[in-house]
Order: structure tokens, then C-alpha cells, then sequence
């Protein structure tokens, strides 16, 4: 952390601009070295100047230099910014010659890590950084800049501070028993308010699953027998030939993907291979990732023919889905109908014609039903965000409830008050106000070079 850390914050490639960024206690004193132009180390906090970046005689490119000194800085360290035309050549050339005079070039995520190892920003908020760039849909926006900005940070913040005002009035009734003066707290109102922070954890914990499919899209896997219309049908949702099709079974042997938008929601299609008993080495491969595709999956479509009967793979098939949320999609429905769906809900089915586009965007609503994505849209985004912050939230209501156990078997308000301090310490992890040097190492290692 004593030392200054350089790295090419733009995207490499020929564009108009690139942006170098420095962040350290030499920030300024490195780039003035190769900067020609008014002397940077001398040059008010916050301005943008115009120059050279050089190599001794030999000018590199024109630039704009942005010099921000601590703390009031993205990483609360002295922080340029170079501001150079984009290309390789010349970004590499700069990045070089500010490595040669003294900087070192930085860790992937290692600019957000400074933020957080300063205090900047907490730990939600720095994997919502992360959220935020990789956001491909306006409701992954939406979502991580809510998080990214501390408004998710807050609600956490309260639970703990609430906590921490009872814990306080618990060991204050304890040790100053004879003091009138100071609110008694009983352990009725210990019971409300562990309980009133419990319901309320626990409906932002149940929501999350809806914070999970706004930041990754929604998995839904094209299973069935082999040539009942699965490709056909990723086709016919994606409007493109993605998955080769042929008359001939078992052509696809492994996974094909392709995304679709459906109200502003990412949906990531897996084309499977067909499900079948085999002695086929490599179809027998395909047919297991296949099942374990569907296993993955948020939602599986189960494709079958609707002029055949169904047979034992397709009866099969049927039972294992009934364990997921899933659609049945009765394919070829301009042929004759000879399968009997006497034992299928028939509120799951959706007919359809891949020779056309029937059925497509009743198959297409049905997902959006099922999901209930208008009413995901409607919502603050106040969830939690990975598996991480899910995982310790989890273990604070177990403890909550545990704490309401204890009251009710008696337990004495000390013991209470220590379970209490563990569910403020754990609300704390998820915040990052304590953590373990290995799990934000392995977490900012995940960041793209430069952020």
C-alpha cells in the first residue's frame, strides 16, 4: 500500500481515447517525469493539464493529465489519470515508461481494493463495482449502482446499529442495576425487536433470489429425446440459425447457447443433447452434460413430439422436471396428434410449430409468468448480491433464532447479549468491517486489470 500502482484503465484496442491511471503516495512525481508541460507537482488538486508524455527527446503522444491528490480520490491516495489516444502502441509505450520511472503495475482489482483497504467504500459496495461493469441489462444497472452507492449499505448499517443500541442498554442494566435513570430493557422487549430484525432479514434474504437472476439472467435449459425440435426451437427464440438442424438423430452432441431480453431480463438458453439410453462413447458424454445442464437450470423446457407417443426416455424425463420449474413445450404441432398428456399439468404446456413461429411468444410470456418479471421490476433492488453476503446472512438469522429460542427456554440476558454481539460481528463481515486477508485477496483478484 506504500507504493504506486499503474495500469491501463481502458479496454486495450484502437479507440479515441485511453485512460493510464496511477494511484499512490508517487503518483504525480512518476508522471511528471515523463510529462512535458506545466510542472504537475505544482499544479492545484482536481485539474486537468495539457502536454507531452516524452521519453527523453522523443515525444510519445499529446495528453491530458488529470491530478487528483489525497483523500478526496477514488482510492483516497494521490491518484493520475493520463489521458492519451487509444491503441495499443501507445498506451503500452506510456504504461511502460511510468513502470521504468517507478510505479509498478497493479493487481487486477487492486484500485477498488485500495478503496476498500482505505475505507473509501465498503465491501458491498466494492463487489458492486464489480456488478457494475459486468451489467449487461438496465435492471443489472439499476441494481448494482443501488449497491455500489451504499443504499443497500445503510439498511445493513441500521440492523447493526439497532443491535449495538441493545446490546449497549442490555450490559448498562446489567452492570448499573441501581441507576433509575437509564431505560430498562426487559426481555419482552429484547424478544420484539430480535424478532421485528428476524421477519425482516429474512424477507431481504428471500428476495434475494431475485437480485441473483436480475445480476446473471435467468438459465434455461432445451431438454427432450434427440429430434424432437430442441435446436429448431433455440433458433426460433434467439431469430437466428445458432444450432445446426438436421433430420438426423442426435445431432447435437453438445451445448449450444444463445441469450434473448424479455421484459429488460437477460434469459441464457442451453440447447442440450438429446436424452437417450446409448452406447454411443460421445453422445453418452453429451447426454450427461445434459442432465446436468437441467439440474443447473432455473427453468427447463422439456421439448416433446406431438405425434408420437410417449415413451419411457419421455416419461422419464417428465418426472425429473416436475422437481424444477419447467414448461412443456409439445412440438410439431401441425402433424398428428398422437401424445397423450393425461398426466401433465396442462397449465406447464405450450403447443408449437418450429416450421413457423407459433407458439414462440405464448413460450416467450409463459417464461415471463413464471418468473413474475414485472413484478421484479417493480422492486428496490435492496438485496443481497452473491453467495457470499447470502451465506453470512443465513448465519445471522440462525443465530436470531436462536436468540429467540434462548429467550423463551429462560436463558439469562447476558447469554442473550452474547449471541446478540455475534450477530453484530456477523452483519459486520458482510459489510467488510472485518474480513480475512485471503478472502478479499481471492475476491478482488476477480476484477478486470485497472479497475
Amino acid at each position: 500500500m506504500n507504493d504506486t500502482i499503474v495500469a491501463v484503465s481502458t479496454a486495450l484496442g484502437v479507440g479515441a481515447i485511453a485512460v493510464i491511471r496511477l494511484s499512490g503516495i508517487d503518483s504525480v512525481k512518476v508522471v511528471n517525469k515523463i510529462f512535458s508541460g506545466r510542472n504537475l507537482e505544482e499544479v492545484e488538486t482536481h485539474t486537468i493539464n495539457y502536454g507531452h508524455i516524452v521519453d527523453n527527446e522523443n515525444v510519445i503522444d499529446e495528453v491530458l493529465v488529470s491530478i487528483m491528490h489525497a483523500p478526496k480520490t477514488a482510492t483516497r491516495e494521490n491518484v493520475v489519470e493520463i489521458n492519451c489516444h487509444g491503441g495499443i502502441a501507445t498506451t503500452n509505450k506510456i504504461l511502460e515508461l511510468a513502470l521504468l520511472n517507478g510505479a509498478r503495475l497493479a493487481e487486477p482489482g487492486e484500485f477498488t481494493k485500495r478503496a476498500f483497504l482505505n475505507g473509501r467504500i465498503n465491501l458491498i459496495e466494492a463487489e458492486a463495482v464489480m456488478d457494475l461493469v459486468n451489467s449487461k441489462t438496465e435492471d443489472a444497472r439499476k441494481f448494482s449502482i443501488n449497491h455500489a452507492t451504499g443504499k443497500f449499505s445503510d439498511i445493513i448499517r441500521s440492523f447493526r446499529q439497532k443491535l449495538l443500541e441493545l446490546l449497549a442498554n442490555i450490559e448498562v442494566n446489567i452492570d448499573y442495576p441501581e441507576y433509575e435513570d437509564i431505560e430498562v430493557v426487559t426481555i419482552f422487549d429484547i424478544k420484539n425487536q430480535v424478532k421485528s430484525m428476524r421477519e425482516s432479514l429474512e424477507n431481504i434474504v428471500r428476495e434475494s433470489e431475485n437480485g441473483r437472476l436480475i445480476k446473471n439472467g435467468i438459465k434455461v435449459a432445451l431438454v427432450g429425446r434427440p429430434n424432437v425440435g430442441k435446436s429448431s426451437l433455440l433458433n426460433r427464440l434467439l431469430e437466428e440459425d445458432k444450432a445446426i438442424v438436421t433430420d438426423i438423430a442426435g445431432t447435437t452432441r453438445d451445448t449450444v447457447e444463445g441469450s434473448i431480453m424479455l421484459d429488460g431480463m437477460l434469459v441464457n438458453l442451453v440447447d442440450t443433447a438429446g436424452i437417450r439410453e446409448t452406447n454411443d462413447v460421445v453422445e453418452k458424454f453429451g447426454v450427461e452434460k445434459s442432465i446436468k445442464e437441467m439440474e443447473n437450470a432455473d427453468l427447463v423446457i422439456l421439448v416433446l413430439n406431438n405425434n408420437e407417443e410417449l415413451n419411457d426416455d419421455d416419461k422419464i424425463l417428465i418426472d425429473k422436471v416436475k422437481s424444477h420449474k419447467y414448461i412443456i413445450v409439445i412440438n410439431k404441432d401441425d402433424l398428428d396428434k398422437n401424445i397423450n398428456l393425461d398426466e401433465v399439468d396442462s397449465e406447464n404446456i405450450i403447443y408449437t410449430n418450429t416450421n413457423s413461429y407459433k407458439g414462440i411468444e405464448s413460450l416467450k410470456n409463459k417464461i415471463v409468468t413464471i418468473f413474475k418479471l414485472d413484478e421484479i421490476k417493480e422492486k428496490d433492488y435492496n438485496y443481497f448480491a452473491n453467495v457470499r453476503q447470502i451465506s453470512l446472512a443465513k448465519d445471522a438469522l440462525a443465530t436470531l433464532s436462536d436468540v429467540e429460542n434462548g429467550i423463551e427456554c429462560g436463558v439469562p440476558v447476558d447469554m442473550i447479549g452474547i449471541d446478540i454481539k455475534k450477530i453484530w460481528n456477523i452483519l459486520g463481515d458482510i459489510l467488510g468491517e472485518s474480513y480475512e486477508e485471503e478472502l478479499i485477496d481471492q475476491l478482488f483478484s476477480q476484477f478486470c486489470l485497472g479497475k
